[in-house]
């Protein structure tokens, strides 16, 4: 075991944690925020830098300080570690720079995006951003397109975070989509605007820190904050069929995997928790699952503001 220390909260981790993971086992405000870090989608990280965090002290035994800052999601703990995140000033700068340049292209699109609410890049700018922009050039811009006949693409939006192209790599054996080109011109793309129809092809959806993929049976249908999110199960043959049903009265406006206070599906059973594309899209009807009661949304987002009865008051509704 390994001693390392973040923010003046110290613990012991197994040698080869990343700084970021020891700071999800210590919780709290020392977590840095992170948005293509994905923990259960092998080599996510590295890209966005929004994790970024001060290192004081290399080691007990090399005691000097690094001299940048380091993404925290790929760096390993060492032995005596002293870590800096909310304590330090150079990561606040450093932190603020990043979302500037997430912004430099992402559009104010919040007051009509479905992901409004539930939104990474709007904590992360909120915490982090500054009240204006020095960009003057003119934004990039992409027209939507339709990646499957169930997800729509707004790649204004995308931070080429690279999560739904992990996600596709690790659910399927043919991914028929990915990044094309280079700098400013990159964008997730099909080759030759291939459909995306695998069985499990809306995780990419539940994965996407951002509003850039959408779900076509959901969109401009209701504000994430006017539903109701409810624990529910099936049986189904593909997943394990645990999901979180989001209704509006008794009606199901949308299904979503379960996730955990980093917005990252939680495990079932044993497994992640990826659903398929029939719980996702096809199963709308109330009929079709077992309610079992309001599921906590554990993110500080409005969502999870004056929404809930107790489950046995919302299951006696129900019936």
């Amino acid at each position: 075991m390994v001693k390392v220390t973040i923010d003046d909260k110290t613990i012991e981790v197994e040698p080869g944690t990343t700084i970021l993971s020891a700071a999800r086992q210590i919780g709290g405000e020392v977590v840095p925020p992170a948005m293509c870090f994905y923990s259960k989608l092998p080599g996510t990280g590295g890209k966005c830098r929004t994790c970024l965090v001060e290192v004081s002290q290399g080691s007990e035994k090399d005691p000097r300080p690094m001299p940048k800052l380091v993404a925290s999601c790929s760096t390993p703990v060492m032995d005596g570690m002293v870590v800096k995140n909310t304590t330090s000033e150079k990561v606040k700068v450093g932190r603020g720079a990043v979302v500037e340049f997430l912004l430099i292209n992402h559009p104010l699109d919040c007051p009509v995006c479905d992901q409004a609410g539930e939104c990474h890049l709007q904590d992360l700018g909120f915490e982090n951003g500054g009240e204006g922009t020095r960009y003057e050039e003119e934004k990039r811009t992409f027209d939507p397109v339709d990646i499957g006949n169930k997800i729509k693409l707004h790649m204004n939006r995308c931070i080429l975070c690279y999560r739904c192209v992990a996600v596709a790599n690790q659910l399927t054996d043919k991914r028929v989509h990915g990044v094309l080109g280079r700098g400013e011109h990159a964008e997730i793309s099909t080759y030759i605007e291939k459909a995306i129809d695998n069985d499990f092809s809306g995780n990419m959806i539940d994965v996407c820190p951002v509003g850039a993929l959408t779900d076509k049976t959901f969109r401009f249908k209701s504000r994430v904050w006017f539903l109701k999110p409810m624990e529910a199960s099936c049986e189904c043959t593909k997943c394990s069929g645990k999901t979180v049903v989001w209704m509006f009265g008794n009606e199901i406006m949308r299904v979503t995997a379960r996730k955990d206070q980093y917005g990252e599906v939680e495990d079932q059973d044993g497994k992640t928790g990826w659903i398929c594309n029939d719980c996702r899209f096809e199963k709308k009807d109330i009929s079709k699952w077992n309610i079992i009661g309001p599921r906590k949304i554990n993110r500080h987002s409005v969502i999870s503001q004056g929404n809930y009865t107790s489950p046995r008051q919302t299951i006696k509704k129900l019936n």
